[in-house]
Formats: structure tokens, sequence, C-alpha cells
């Protein structure tokens, strides 16, 4: 299938659960989205006394800019990639905006987790399925580099949350209690979603992630983190090679007890590589990535 992501990509995203797609909207419109959040944020830009707070949510906005953003040809040829042909809903924004300013305060949503994807009650949870999440996906609306409180990633940890999930059926389970059924998972090295303006990282929806404090650089982070929603369930028994219900290790066919069977046997944790990538998670000096250990925190809530 044509697209933007080589074999390479798609190798990487199968095995490390995450792709960075540079310049999949156009940086200009990146500037322009800046100036309408700024300006609903009733803050000075070039002024750092008014940015009082460690983080900031605003809602996601229909506004031609956004909506644009979020539906550039190179995009949807690459949910094409990942998640199949007519197999996912365009998004109709990019969602909501976690803005992060220079703060060494504790923004008190740090924590390692998963994203929740639906409502169960008034707690939001997650399924085996996917349940209304194909990708989880980070928009970088500005430069973002390790100063900058770029988003954590566990490398690889979408290998260990099928085996936590599987028990809690099609109902699922919280969200925020994903994490805590995961022993081992603050063992997988550790990567930062550092990129440009206009870069946006596609991520599987088990990623286990984090946001960043403190946030040591000298502007706000602006990023927005949109799911994919797919149509239908994510399904394991199908066939065809769709890549979200591909085993990571390589399994294509056979029952949801064969996935989470391979997954234990065939992924054990030693098997985990810190091997470059072609468009992996920047380092200081140069775009080819890095993934170090770093100690676990307790689960809260957001990128």
């Amino acid at each position: 299938m044509a697209g933007p992501l080589t074999a390479e990509d798609i190798d990487q995203f199968i095995r490390d659960g995450f792709i960075r797609l540079k310049a999949a909207f156009p940086r200009p419109l990146a500037e322009e989205c800046r100036r309408l959040l700024w300006a609903e944020l009733g803050l000075d830009p070039a002024d750092p006394a008014t940015w009082r707070r460690p983080v900031i949510r605003l809602p996601g906005s229909d506004a031609p800019p956004f909506v644009e953003a979020a539906n550039t040809p190179q995009l949807r040829a690459a949910f094409d990639q990942l998640v199949g042909p007519r197999r996912w809903f365009p998004r109709p924004n990019v969602g909501t905006f976690p803005i992060r300013f220079p703060s060494a305060e504790d923004p008190g949503d740090a924590g390692w987790h998963i994203d929740g994807s639906y409502k169960v009650g008034d707690q939001l949870h997650v399924n085996l399925g996917s349940r209304d999440r194909a990708l989880l996906m980070l928009f970088l609306f500005s430069d973002v580099g390790l100063d900058d409180a770029p988003t954590r990633v566990r490398v690889g940890s979408h290998l260990d949350v099928p085996l936590a999930l599987r028990a809690a059926g099609e109902t699922g389970m919280p969200f925020g209690r994903v994490v805590g059924q995961l022993p081992h998972v603050h063992d997988r090295p550790l990567a930062w979603a550092t990129g440009d303006a206009g870069d946006v990282y596609l991520c599987h929806p088990f990623i286990v992630h984090a946001a960043t404090w403190p946030h040591r650089g000298r502007a706000p982070r602006f990023l927005a983190q949109p799911p994919l929603t797919p149509v239908g369930l994510l399904n394991l028994n199908r066939t065809e090679t769709i890549h979200l219900s591909r085993s990571p290790c390589g399994l294509v066919s056979g029952s949801v007890q064969d996935l989470i069977d391979h997954h234990a046997s065939a992924c054990p944790r030693s098997s985990i590589r810190s091997s470059g990538c072609s468009s992996p998670m920047l380092r200081r000096s140069s775009p080819s990535g890095v993934r170090v250990p770093a100690p676990s925190i307790d689960a809260r809530c957001s990128i």
C-alpha cells in the first residue's frame, strides 16, 4: 500500500509502538494554530510573567486551521497504512490541547498511563478490542526539545498491555488501573516525543506514556493528543495484515488466546532492543533516537 511510511517505519511501529511522521502538516499552519491558541488563552506570548500555571487545557476547536492540520493527505495515507482503508473516521479537530509552560511546579498529571477511550459510568475505560481508539496521536504545534516537556514513552510497552486487558472482557477496565497490572513495564527503554512543529507521532493505542516535568525550556509546549477513531473494534482474529490487529511480534492470524500466548512466549523482556529506527524520537545531538531506563512514578494522567 503506497503511503508516507516505509516498510522500516511500519516495522518500528509494530516493534516499538510508535512512529514519528515528520512534517505531517505544514509549519505555517502550526504557527497559525498557535496564534489562535494564544488568543484563546488570553495570555501574552511575549511576557512570561503572565504564564502562571504549569499546564492549561484547551478543548478541541473546529476552526479551519485545526481541521486542516488533522486531515492532510500525508496523515490520511499513513492512517490507511497502519489501520487500513475505510477502517477509520476522519478527525473533526485535533482534540484537546494540554499546553505546558516553563515551570518547576508539579502539574499533578505527569503519571504513567495508557489513554482511556470510552466511559463506563463516570470513568474512562479501555478494553482488549481498543474500543473507540485506533491510534493515539501526538500533534506537535511547537518545536519540542528535551527541555520542553516532551511526552515520555515506554518503548514496546504496547506488548505488555494485552495480557492485563484480556481478563477484563468487553467492558474493559479503568485506564488508570492498567499500568499497575504491568509489573515489568518500567524495565522497558524510555524515549521522548521531541520534534519540529508539524510533526505527528502515531502511537499504538496501548502505548504507556507520561508527561514530563519540570518544563525547563523557555517557551510553552503546544501539543494536541487526539485519538484516531476506528470503524468497529480492533479485531485480533482478522487475517488481513492490518498493523494494529497484528501481533507486534509478527503473528497475523489466530485466536486471541494464540495472540496472548505469543506475546508471552515470543516477546520476553530480554528481547527488547534499543536499536536506532527510521524516524525515532530525538536525542540531544541528533535525530537518531535515544532510550534509557528511568524510574517509575505513580500513574495519574496526561501528555
